[in-house]
């Protein structure tokens, strides 16, 4: 198990030693854009650097889209974002689930994500996240993975575990790691958030560590029973992060 952050792509290797990071995850492309990622002059370097490195995919993607212009340059996007990430040699390209048309079923989305990964060579794991939205996006619900897996399950995907959007979507923290791996196998990240919000509020705010509203119990042992990687989307840039990498080491 690795812990770090999410840190700016300027000059990554500095800004996971500064927040004490073992694995950081970068955009690699502008995250409101569809402009494609540029090759990195040190992508060797961070290649061949102790660090490992996840990639997050632009926030624009929605695979799930009944709309062509949407649901078409999103597929283009995540081929481009899996082709940068094989570059510096990261271990998963994660993406949100993506949403429906309001009047479509989920299924419907879980179809389109399967054509879309169909679409291109998925040579770096494609990470799912769950989100802590309702209605039509199709990964409000942890048991939602049954029926996308069922459609790309072999096809070189993993689950990215949010503690904040599994909180506020009103997912028993509890047992959501022993859900998913049954479905699944097990969690491949876990994104280590706090929730400023209740549970089940569907609002998407994360807090650091021991100022939020997920008691430290339910935090730690989700990390501990997913045992993989950590990255921790806090606010409070590098003391914030760095704090809150020191916080869950300490409890683990």
């Amino acid at each position: 198990m690795i812990i770090g952050s999410h840190v700016s792509p300027q000059d990554p290797l500095a800004e996971a030693a500064a927040r004490g990071a073992e694995v950081v995850q970068i955009f690699m492309s502008n995250p409101q854009q569809w402009k494609p990622p540029m090759a990195r002059e040190d992508a060797e370097e961070l290649r061949t650097s102790p660090i490992e490195f996840y990639v997050h995919a632009p926030y624009l993607l929605n695979l799930a889209s009944p709309n062509n212009r949407v649901r078409i340059p999103s597929r283009k996007a995540l081929a481009q974002a899996v082709a940068a990430a094989t570059t510096i040699g990261a271990r998963g390209v994660v993406v949100h689930g993506g949403s429906v048309g309001p009047d479509e079923d989920e299924s419907v989305g879980f179809e389109r994500w399967r054509k879309a990964l169909d679409s291109f060579d998925v040579t770096v794991p494609v990470l799912v996240e769950n989100t802590a939205g309702r209605g039509n996006s199709i990964m409000h619900d942890l048991e939602n993975y049954g029926p996308l897996w069922e459609e790309v399950g072999d096809r070189n995907v993993g689950v990215c575990l949010d503690t904040c959007h599994a909180w506020a979507s009103g997912a028993d923290l509890g047992s959501a790691v022993d859900l998913i791996s049954k479905i699944t196998g097990g969690v491949a990240l876990v994104h280590a958030n706090d929730s400023k919000d209740e549970a089940g509020s569907h609002r998407d705010r994360h807090a650091n560590f021991g100022e939020g509203l997920i008691p430290e119990e339910l935090l730690v042992g989700v990390v501990k029973a997913a045992n993989t990687d950590v990255i921790v989307e806090t606010p409070g840039l590098v003391e914030g992060q760095k704090a809150d990498v020191a916080w869950l080491r300490e409890r683990l």
